[in-house]
């Protein structure tokens, strides 16, 4: 299943992340992630962990995004895109 992800150029993580040259915080995009999961399953952001996450290049400000989650036996395979190639993969897991 594919989304986008909403991330405002205006976000508040962007001053202090890095000052000079704003970059999203991983756990911006991972929240994110996790939200859109919630969205796209119908289950609780909070019923998901994450298993696995590896972030792959820099997202700047404004920057459009594109989830894409695959079912696997454990959970959910996760990969997030900008036009400049995959910036964050990893894998969720159902809580309990």
């Amino acid at each position: 299943m594919e989304s986008a992800l909403q991330v405002a150029a205006e976000h508040p993580a962007y001053p202090g992340h890095f000052p000079g040259r704003p970059i999203l915080p991983g756990v911006v995009i991972l929240s994110e992630v996790l939200a859109a999961i919630a969205r796209d399953t119908g289950r609780e952001a909070s019923s998901w962990r994450i298993s696995t996450a590896k972030f792959l290049r820099p997202v700047g400000p404004g920057t459009p995004l594109t989830l894409t989650h695959t079912a696997e036996p454990r959970g959910l395979r996760f990969e997030v895109r900008a036009s400049t190639g995959v910036v964050a993969t990893g894998t969720v897991s159902a809580k309990g």
